[in-house]
């Protein structure tokens, strides 16, 4: 069970609250470390009024919604379903950059350690196929429930996305513990995909995510510790013209020239 939220934070249905949304709604609140609060036909704005609470995740057609002041954060893999078209049927000859960089093979191992909405992690596991996996890794509890939940229960429109889906394992704790508990080259790549220390504000459906989103800096003990977890390559992806890649120690840059954001790569071996 991931450790409790560190917003307050309760768990409820929708209005309209039918026996299975109360289901959802409860094993969400357990599943968060928040508590569980019947709706009783409560706007959200009296509900929040009524438990002190400055957050709702809220169980609804099937799926779950975290109600934020800045806007609701759901599952849906919009920008992924993008990126999964350009992979299977090519757009002028480009594919994936983060994949490139990554260098993923079918039958591969990644440790997604930034999960967020999980766009990164589902284009992964379709790059890696059902022969590999692909663990995605999140500090904070309310978006690890709501993207965990929605991987592997929302309906894609076709089978390779919701295959891919499917592949993807969430662990709720902080990357840089997660990593210490991982044996040696346990993975054939390490991914990091943090908060950008300067943001692209015109990002505006991430709003809602940088609300509750884990702002911690990686390290360079982080980034150490996963050359020591993979076998192939460890990846960092930022701003075009952060200063991050530098003091992380990433001499080697991929990503297009009018690119605004670029890939770190560590290369851990020579045989691909």
């Amino acid at each position: 069970m991931p450790k409790a939220s560190r917003i307050r934070a309760v768990a409820t249905t929708g209005r309209k609250q039918t026996e299975d949304a109360v289901t959802l709604a409860r094993w969400a609140a357990a599943h968060a470390g928040i508590p569980y609060v019947e709706r009783r036909n409560r706007s959200s704005a009296a509900l929040r009024e009524h438990c002190g609470a400055e957050f709702l995740l809220v169980a609804k057609h099937g799926l779950l919604t975290l109600e934020t002041p800045h806007g609701d954060l759901f599952f849906h893999p919009n920008m992924a379903h993008l990126r999964l078209k350009n992979l299977r049927f090519g757009s002028g000859g480009e594919g994936d950059r983060m994949v490139e960089a990554m260098d993923l093979v079918r039958g591969m191992h990644v440790l997604d350690c930034t999960l967020g909405f999980g766009a990164d992690a589902i284009v992964a596991s379709f790059a890696v196929g059902p022969e590999g996996s692909v663990t995605g890794v999140e500090s904070e509890p309310l978006i690890e429930t709501v993207v965990g939940y929605g991987l592997q229960h929302f309906k894609a429109e076709n089978w390779p996305i919701q295959e891919a889906m499917r592949g993807v394992h969430t662990v709720c704790d902080e990357a840089a513990h997660y990593l210490k508990t991982l044996p040696d080259k346990s993975f054939d790549v390490v991914y990091f995909d943090p908060m950008f220390r300067h943001p692209l504000m015109e990002s505006r459906s991430l709003t809602p995510l940088r609300t509750v989103a884990n702002y911690a800096a990686v390290t360079p003990a982080m980034i150490e510790d996963a050359c020591r977890v993979a076998r192939h390559r460890v990846v960092f992806k930022e701003n075009a013209r952060s200063h991050e890649f530098a003091r992380l120690g990433f001499s080697h840059i991929m990503g297009g020239r009018y690119s605004k954001v670029h890939y770190g790569v560590r290369i851990l071996d020579e045989t691909n």
